[in-house]
């Protein structure tokens, strides 16, 4: 074993810069490197923008809604909720929310709203990160808006809209019904369905507006696994029975993430050939390597050195290869997505990306097995190259030039 060990790393430490041994032995492991590294940063980027969006239409829609299934107001279920949620061993939080359209006014401009009704005196830790501007505070006869609806109607913080019911509207013998509101705050999500169109008011103040008396829409519940959602939903509905609805945040954006499920595998597929031409390089390169050392496997033969030998020579040439070009295709990859995570020089189109920037997230047990296939690969890469060099006959071999 240790003569094994001694001669294949005795063409492998690049030391003779000269020799083709080195070069190919170095290509290849570039090659397998470049692979494993940009299969590492696809699978990290499109990790991050599923968990970008992912937690940014956690934050607005939480992970369950439970509503009426006409979407009419209901009389307040509070405990009975916290009750079925807390019997399924669930970190939780519940809050009541109104839910209703509506149209704000500045001046003589407006625009369609989506007025959301929060049941608590703060929005939650989530929206409260999103904040340009002002205060995640709701006090009575607040209200906090999105970026983008106040550049359309040139809005600050201070400055009094009213808010008409969409309703009201409509059946013109009640009379309108309106409230003024103070804008407290501006939220800027990237979500342009959110920014353009959501205004978050104190869940007392959208009673009032909407006459819902003490009703409310439903109930918003975020919980510390978003993939228990489904499965508390189907509790909740269980439970709780027609006419409430549950419904989880992926059901109501199922079309995005159908998307992002179905651009995901085509692109780690294609980025995965690129990998897998590194290991078609180091059949190459052992094959190479075999042809220009003929000689000297020749004369090691025919002084006594047995085939299983030669092949393990090969063979730690192989592993070498393979080892060294995943654990520089690793650290390149970290390296490369350090620099995004901390500064950020690659840019995006907030409003066609929902994010300024591409995000990078880790998937430890992805990337081990990234790695771990690059390793095996080149074991299995090595192994025709191998059988070839033991299976040289010692006359030919002194006698090729």
């Amino acid at each position: 074993m240790k003569i094994a060990f001694r001669i294949a790393f005795r063409h492998l430490g690049f030391k003779h810069q000269g020799s083709f041994t080195s070069f190919a032995s170095l290509a290849a492991m570039v090659g397998l490197g470049l692979g494993i590294c940009a299969l590492i940063l696809t699978e990290s980027v499109l990790n991050g923008f599923e968990d970008t969006i992912s937690r940014k239409i956690a934050g607005f829609d939480g992970h369950i809604r439970v509503q009426h299934f006409l979407f009419k107001p209901m009389v307040p279920f509070q405990t009975k909720l916290d009750s079925i949620l807390t019997a399924s061993n669930s970190s939780f939080s519940s809050v009541a929310y109104i839910q209703e359209a509506a149209m704000v006014r500045k001046g003589r401009s407006a625009e369609g709203i989506l007025i959301i009704g929060h049941g608590e005196n703060a929005l939650p830790k989530s929206i409260n990160q999103m904040m340009r501007k002002g205060s995640a505070s709701l006090n009575e006869g607040s209200i906090v808006i999105g970026s983008d609806l106040a550049s359309a109607l040139k809005i600050k913080v201070g400055d009094k809209l009213v808010l008409v019911d969409m309703k009201s509207m409509v059946t013109l013998s009640s009379g309108q019904r309106m409230k003024q509101a103070v804008v407290s705050g501006l939220f800027k999500s990237g979500l342009q369905e959110y920014d353009k169109t959501v205004v978050y008011m104190p869940i007392k103040d959208a009673q009032s507006l909407f006459q819902y008396d003490d009703k409310v829409s439903g109930y918003t519940i975020s919980i510390n696994n978003g993939k228990r959602a489904e499965f508390l939903a189907a509790r909740i509905e269980e439970a709780l029975g027609y006419p409430h609805y549950a419904i989880t945040w992926q059901e109501k954006h199922r079309t995005l993430f159908n998307w992002l499920n179905l651009q995901k595998w085509p692109i780690l597929i294609i980025f995965g050939m690129i990998a897998l031409v590194g290991v078609v390089n180091i059949v190459s390169a052992l094959t190479m390597i075999v042809l220009e050392k003929i000689r000297s496997i020749g004369t090691l033969i025919s002084m006594g050195m047995d085939k299983k030998t030669i092949r393990r020579i090969f063979l730690i040439k192989g592993i070498y290869i393979g080892v060294m070009g995943s654990l520089a295709g690793l650290g390149l990859a970290l390296i490369l997505a350090a620099i995004q995570i901390w500064f950020k020089p690659l840019s995006i189109a907030e409003d066609i990306y929902f994010m300024s920037f591409v995000p990078i997230l880790f998937d430890w047990t992805m990337i081990a097995i990234i790695v771990l296939c690059g390793f095996i690969s080149s074991i299995l890469a090595a192994l025709w190259p191998t059988h070839r060099a033991s299976s040289i006959e010692p006359a030919i071999a002194l006698r090729y030039e």
